[in-house]
């Protein structure tokens, strides 16, 4: 028996592929990107074209583990860990579903009595996006438990608030449009390494004539690849995007129609722009001001132009304005009305899925508290296990995420993970870093062994991934889990019994803002039948659009787009109508309503920087995604793993050469690692991956170095703005 299975991948990447699975006898043996699929267009990034290897490792976990009395918490000591592989796990014991379903509820219920429910964490985040497995039943059972709620900042939170600020809805430019695009800027994003299929894209724009411009502190795979890189001074993109309008405004290069009629502030931008001249930006950035002038000039004179924007930007002290700041470009220079033009940061936007549906906020009455429970932060669990009080944290249930390696300030996380009267269940699919601080164990599935609904946040189609194969071993999805949870702490409501496709059903059905005919004839069956549909968006075929079109491409050409989406050329969803380049709720919190740049306090402009003089980037691995394929055989060739990258300039007088042992240091904590001289980061600024702590010799990673100190908007985390200093060790 020969099959193949349409699916989606539900890794967070923008790029959300159709997937084609091919099962013989209930097998997995192939796997492949959709060649229907307008953006997946028949291929898969290298680490999901090996996919059928995380599937079938022997190092899933495969049935329930429990934790035996003899072995404390923590990774193993190095002797057993020698004699044991990741799959072979001497601290932990098999038991059954139902004994590890009566513990944990038994816990849960005894801590709740004692300290409340809110001593009680979910943590989770982005191992898959599906809609159903990322937020569903696991909400609702948190909510009726009343359990504290997770506030999960740790990666788009920032960014999605500052896009919010200036247009009103996280809407962006289909990558599609992209191959009419006349100038490319990949600010602060490596699409090579994370939204690989928006590159043929851009390929296809520089076959016409296309520039790419790279502006990242990082020489990454895409910035060897472009026609132009400028490296830039980590944390200081908003100084950049402000020098920048000095110049597009300075020299009357801005649309004035556009400005007029869908602006709002831009009095107060162009005050605010006169103090970033190029030559005072240069100082913070490292770009040199005629290059400054130049990017500039060619941004406001290139048409169409269009900003393809990166997580890493919000993940320093300044993240919010960073991406508030480039956020504003596209809207002074009329951008979004031009096919190819505009900005992406996220399209999630799109997707009107009734999410009320699925995670049932209201629940939380239903709960012993009878109220909305607490927030915490998970950028601070650290803060959260080690002194969070009324109640402290006496539980936590980790899934979709692995905390002991993507925490920051990873030694306090790890002292709260080490507390004996703290109990952690991991629902996972291998024995991660954080699975060694568990005292239960539960098995996974892949996205192959159940079904769910895929949005996207790299384009506009939504798709349903159908389960391929069974379940291996006794895994179960987060579905599974937490219905059969609810079952034995009693819960009685009837959203408790919804099945998968129920759920589909409803956050389909269910989408109640302007956005709802957005969703319009788009069903469980019709995505069961067709695999992939895209969004019913109000794209623009006719009128102005349409001439405009004409006028960039001639009225042969405009055919060729049948129909295009700008979701800006008339306008915003903000609250006055226009893009708000003065935000009223920004002055409202204390911050500056327009941007400003303020040297983040672990920076080379501050002056921590005497004690520890290079800045780190904590990078994300181009072949891994987070956390998530560290582990996997075929993927880590892929990576060099346990690298300090330094420049010559900084290795010279530490007397490091290439593959010296070296110290990484600061006041949280220091990691040893291989010196790589290699020219891919500037003077002052070094930079190493992140990967499973317990891989690494020392069983630690760079998150021994990053503080768990909150950026400027929307609580995020503050990776990108870390002080180190370097030694060799002899």
């Amino acid at each position: 028996m020969r099959k193949t299975v349409h699916a989606a991948c539900p890794h967070d990447c923008p790029d959300a592929c159709g997937v084609l699975i091919t099962v013989e006898d209930g097998r997995a043996v192939k796997v492949q990107g959709d060649p229907a699929h307008p953006v997946t267009r028949g291929f898969l990034c290298a680490k999901v074209a090996k996919y059928l290897d995380r599937v079938y490792s022997p190092d899933r976990v495969l049935y329930p583990m429990r934790r035996k009395k003899s072995f404390g918490k923590g990774p193993l000591d190095s002797e057993t860990r020698h004699a044991a592989s990741l799959h072979n796990q001497p601290a932990f014991e098999r038991i059954t579903w139902d004994v590890a379903l009566d513990e944990i509820s038994s816990r849960f219920r005894s801590i709740a009595a004692e300290f409340g429910p809110e001593a009680i964490l979910p943590y989770s985040y982005g191992g898959t996006l599906g809609a159903l497995g990322n937020a569903s039943m696991d909400r609702r059972f948190f909510h009726r438990l009343g359990a504290s709620q997770l506030d999960r900042t740790i990666c788009s939170e920032t960014g999605g608030q500052a896009l919010l600020s200036v247009l009103g809805r996280k809407l962006g430019t289909e990558p599609e449009q992209f191959r009419h695009s006349k100038l490319i800027i990949a600010w602060g994003i490596n699409v090579h390494g994370n939204n690989v299929h928006l590159w043929p894209f851009i390929e296809e724009a520089r076959r016409d004539g296309a520039r790419l411009v790279v502006i990242d502190p990082y020489r990454t795979r895409t910035a060897r690849h472009a026609d132009w890189y400028l490296p830039i001074h980590p944390g200081t993109d908003v100084a950049l995007a402000l020098g920048m309008m000095h110049v597009i405004i300075g020299e009357d290069l801005y649309d004035h129609d556009f400005v007029e009629r869908h602006t709002l502030g831009f009095l107060q931008l162009r005050e605010k722009v006169r103090e970033y001249t190029p030559e005072r930006v240069a100082a913070w950035t490292g770009i040199a001001a005629a290059d400054i002038v130049k990017l500039a000039r060619d941004y406001a004179t290139v048409r169409p132009a269009a900003i393809r924007m990166g997580y890493g930007l919000q993940r320093c002290d300044t993240g919010g304005m960073n991406v508030r700041a480039i956020t504003m470009l596209p809207c002074i220079t009329g951008s979004w009305k031009e096919v190819g033009g505009g900005l992406q940061l996220t399209t999630s936007g799109g997707f009107a899925t009734d999410e009320d549906a699925l995670k049932r906020k209201d629940l939380m009455r239903q709960s012993p508290l009878g109220r909305d429970a607490r927030i915490v932060n998970m950028s601070e669990l650290a803060s959260a296990l080690n002194t969070l009080d009324d109640p402290p944290i006496k539980a936590m249930f980790v899934y979709n995420s692995n905390p002991a390696a993507i925490a920051p300030d990873h030694n306090q996380v790890i002292r709260g993970l080490m507390r004996p009267d703290l109990f952690t269940v991991v629902h996972e699919q291998f024995f991660t870093d954080t699975t060694d601080y568990a005292d239960i164990v539960l098995p996974a599935t892949t996205f192959f062994e159940h079904k769910d609904l895929q949005k996207a946040y790299g384009h506009y189609f939504i798709q349903v991934s159908n389960q391929a194969i069974d379940p291996l071993g006794e895994c179960r999805s987060n579905v599974d889990v937490f219905t059969a949870l609810a079952a034995r702490m009693g819960f009685t409501e009837e959203c408790f019994r919804d099945s998968v496709d129920d759920m589909i059903d409803a956050t389909l059905a269910g989408a109640k803002d302007d956005r709802a005919p957005w969703l319009e004839g788009i069903t469980r069956e019709r995505l069961e039948r067709e695999g992939h549909i895209r969004l019913n968006l109000p794209f623009h075929r006719g009128g102005e659009e349409t001439r405009r079109a004409e006028k960039q491409f001639g009225s042969s050409a405009v055919p060729q787009f049948g129909s295009y989406f700008l979701p800006f050329a008339n306008g915003f969803p903000t609250p006055s109508g226009k893009a708000e380049l003065y935000s009223e709720d920004l002055a409202a919190k204390g911050l500056d309503p327009v941007a400003t740049f303020t040297p983040p306090p672990e920076s080379r402009h501050a002056d921590a920087a005497r004690r520890f003089p290079l800045e780190m980037l904590a990078r994300k691995a181009d072949n891994y995604l987070n956390s998530t394929f560290c582990n996997i055989g075929s993927v880590q060739p892929m990576e060099e793993d346990g690298l300090l990258e330094i420049a010559a300039a900084d290795a010279t007088p530490r007397s490091i050469a290439e593959g010296d042992r070296v110290r990484v240091f600061n006041d949280r904590g220091s990691i040893t690692l291989t010196a790589r001289v290699n020219g891919t980061v500037q003077a002052g600024m070094v930079a190493a991956r992140l990967g499973w702590a317990k891989l690494a010799p020392e069983g630690q990673n760079i998150n021994v170095l990053t503080s768990e100190r909150l950026n400027d908007l929307g609580g995020g985390p503050t990776f990108y703005s870390c002080l180190v200093d370097v030694e060799k060790i002899s």
